[in-house]
């Protein structure tokens, strides 16, 4: 499956969801879709979405939040699923969107291209609901699955090596981070 057409498949789903997500073709393919001020595009720190979104959902348990990160990221904060697991925030879904390589720099094969299993090392990391798809049938029940456990889920989506022409977002930097930030205070103040 493509990445692009599995964001597709679950956008109607983030409204009223707070979502991170991984710098380069994810940032990018989102928000081709459609910008939202719930979107946070984290750009220049690979590695991270998911501890931000853990910080989120730890200081926010009232909201669900979705982080859409790589494989090449995960692989390069491998701690962060062992954090994930230890903090168990019920309302995280982490969706890693695996194409066994570091599409946005080149394409360079990563270590799932050679058998690593991302969904197995978050379940042996403590991260309680872990799975693996391959289609975007099987992704999108995963993923309504996933927020409707309110638990902690790391879901692999295995997609295809390809990606949009550029991977940066159109949005600012600054502009992404002062609407999300807004965003976030807003909400508190309207639930």
């Amino acid at each position: 499956m493509r990445r692009l057409d599995a964001l597709r498949a679950v956008y109607s789903q983030l409204e009223g969801r707070i979502v991170v997500t991984i710098m380069g073709a994810v940032a990018a393919e989102l928000q081709s879709i459609g910008h939202r001020p719930n979107f946070f595009y984290l750009q220049h720190a690979m590695g991270l979405a998911s501890s931000l979104g853990l910080g989120i959902a730890l200081s926010r348990p009232d909201r669900q939040v979705v982080v859409f990160d790589g494989d090449g990221s995960v692989l390069m904060n491998l701690g962060g699923l062992t954090t994930l697991a230890r903090y168990r925030p019920r309302n995280l879904v982490h969706v890693v969107f695996d194409n066994e390589s570091l599409l946005s720099v080149g394409g360079f094969p990563t270590a799932t291209s050679t058998g690593s299993d991302l969904a197995g090392i978050a379940a042996a990391a403590g991260v309680p609901r872990t799975q693996t798809v391959r289609s975007i049938d099987e992704f999108t029940h995963a993923f309504d699955e996933a927020l409707a456990a309110e638990d902690l889920t790391t879901l692999v989506a295995k997609v295809e090596p390809v990606g949009p022409s550029a991977y940066v977002t159109d949005l600012s930097l600054l502009e992404n981070r002062f609407q999300f930030q807004r965003y976030l205070k807003e909400s508190r103040t309207t639930r």
